[in-house]
């Protein structure tokens, strides 16, 4: 292994003892979280949503239908804020494109080999370019966790600057898959990696085989990004996914966002959280009744 890799990792401050990143998250949640309760709050996270649809039974007419959706939220609520994206599997972003009418939302795809990253490197790179050809404004990849796991830093690496480059315009979120790497060591390790790499996001989890976002996970990743921007002076945005489905929780991340990085990354430019049954939640606790739009 190449000693840049681990000399990244070692540079880092970032605390990995995970009882000392629960205690500090309990602290941050029980003296903040109070005051992030309010329909304000919940408008701005509503915009945060990339909307997901990653299922096996996605076809192009349940993609544009789903895509309608969003183009009839703006009919039907011009007086709120849309959500940020919409997410799916690479070969439906060309049906995105033709049936989104919604200049502010963008297309996000996952790809390489999404959601195991288990492919030929060559795939992944491949599969990235023809989303962004599809009209992909943003790429979801894996991070390669089982080559991370076996300590090939620089192929983990390779991997990211490789699909980044194939991104071109496109910005890039990497996945860490959080409930596989399980420690705060790991994750720390990890957002290093791809922040390094040139990830624009770091976000938690597929919501897929592993346990999806936790506030701890979440908590080293933003205080990495904070560490990182600090160091060069590049703003990297945070994503939470996988099993963020209620206000509350979503309410948490923000707690967490606004605590550890600022005002600053309080836009969709630089927070985002995947969901897809949050945007219902947020909508029945914005509009005062139960709703299920989407």
């Amino acid at each position: 292994m190449s000693d840049k890799y681990l000399q990244a990792i070692e540079a880092s401050k970032v605390i990995t003892d995970d009882a000392a990143v629960a205690s500090a998250v309990a602290e941050i949640i029980e003296k903040h979280l109070a005051e992030n309760k309010n329909t304000d709050v919940y408008k701005f996270l509503f915009n945060t949503i990339d909307l997901t649809t990653l299922k096996a039974t996605d076809s192009p007419a349940s993609v544009a239908d789903f895509t309608e959706r969003v183009n009839a939220f703006d009919e039907e609520h011009p007086e709120l804020p849309n959500v940020a994206a919409i997410c799916v599997y690479p070969n439906f972003a060309q049906v995105v494109r033709a049936v989104l009418e919604v200049s502010r939302v963008d297309i996000a795809c996952v790809s390489g080999g999404f959601p195991s990253s288990q492919t030929f490197p060559e795939v992944k790179v491949a599969e990235t370019a023809l989303a962004v050809d599809g009209g992909a404004d943003e790429i979801d990849i894996v991070l390669n966790v089982g080559n991370f796991l076996d300590g090939d830093y620089e192929g983990v690496c390779d991997e990211i600057q490789e699909q980044k480059h194939a991104c071109r315009e496109a910005r890039l979120k990497v996945i860490l898959e959080t409930g596989a790497l399980k420690t705060a060591a790991n994750i720390k390790a990890a957002s290093v990696l791809a922040l390094y790499s040139g990830a624009d996001f770091l976000k938690t989890s597929t919501g897929k085989e592993f346990p999806g976002a936790s506030l701890e996970a979440a908590y080293v990743m933003c205080q990495c990004i904070k560490e990182y921007y600090e160091t060069t002076g590049n703003m990297v945005g945070f994503k939470a996914s996988g099993g963020v489905a209620t206000t509350a929780e979503a309410v948490a991340y923000y707690t967490l966002v606004k605590e550890i990085l600022g005002e600053k990354w309080l836009t969709n430019e630089y927070f985002r959280i995947g969901a897809s049954r949050l945007a219902n939640n947020l909508l029945s606790d914005i509009l005062g009744q139960e709703t299920k739009f989407f």
